[in-house]
């Protein structure tokens, strides 16, 4: 070793000693994230004392706000048909207990341009996740997803996915055709309600809308999954699904609550 490495290393060595260099900051682990992620995650759906299964599931939710608010998909919610039983109400139920904890819908709250809604529910207040700011997003950015990949096929027991932000596009791309474009696809291609969505090189299933999209080392929530409108704006001119998926940013979810 040269001189003047070895002298390197003795200054190292001597400022450590010290206390000149910070040690570096620990990270949180993922296990850490899912765990507080978790308590937080819904299953969304109908519920009909008369039916069997008297649970139908329809998507994802995660609690946000002071506890009483949880946030999803708009068409999660739009899922439930108009003409049904009026003993059928929506609600959420909350997973990893050994009797269905169900919370009846109060109220509800949508976003349809970018597909999202909040439903107020009875009841004490749950633990709620911490929102990130979404335009600190960043491309390569490790995120996790937690929620129901398969809907209560399987049981309600959250599922987690790890992934990357591969991408931060806008929602709508050029289609190869006129013919392509729809009404709701027009508006939201339009210069008022263009907007932003992540990319996410990660897997999910049609269960998933609505599943909240987080950091890995805090749990902070960037983003909400979406399974149609992206989809149906970005790759409505393929034949073949592509597998990717993607999430709407989380700015657009706190403007909905300051509402």
């Amino acid at each position: 070793m040269s001189a003047s490495l070895n002298g390197l290393r003795r200054a190292l060595i001597a400022a450590l000693g010290l206390g000149f260099i910070a040690p570096l900051p620990v990270l949180a682990d993922l296990t850490d994230s899912v765990a507080l992620v978790k308590r937080s995650v819904v299953a969304v759906g109908t519920f009909l004392p008369t039916r069997s299964p008297q649970f139908r599931f329809l998507g994802t939710g995660f609690v946000v706000g002071d506890g009483r608010q949880v946030a999803t998909n708009a068409h999660v919610v739009e899922a439930v048909p108009e003409q049904r039983d009026p003993n059928e109400r929506i609600v959420v139920v909350l997973p990893g207990v050994a009797r269905a904890n169900v919370r009846g819908v109060e109220r509800d709250l949508r976003d349809r341009d970018h597909d999202l809604a909040l439903l107020w529910i009875s009841g004490e207040p749950l633990p709620a996740l911490e929102l990130a700011d979404s335009d600190t997003a960043r491309d390569g950015q490790d995120i996790a997803m937690t929620g129901f990949p398969l809907g209560a096929s399987l049981g309600l027991v959250p599922v987690t996915h790890r992934g990357i932000i591969a991408s931060i596009p806008p929602a709508g791309q050029p289609l190869d055709s006129a013919g392509k474009l729809d009404s709701a696809t027009i508006r939201r291609l339009s210069a008022g309600s263009r907007f932003n969505v992540l990319q996410l090189d990660i897997v999910s299933y049609p269960g998933n809308s609505g599943s909240p999209v987080y950091d890995t080392q805090n749990g902070h929530v960037l983003g909400v999954l979406n399974m149609v409108l992206v989809k149906g704006m970005r790759e409505n001119a393929m034949t073949n699904p592509s597998g990717i998926s993607y999430a709407i940013p989380v700015n657009h979810l706190k403007a909905l609550l300051a509402r």
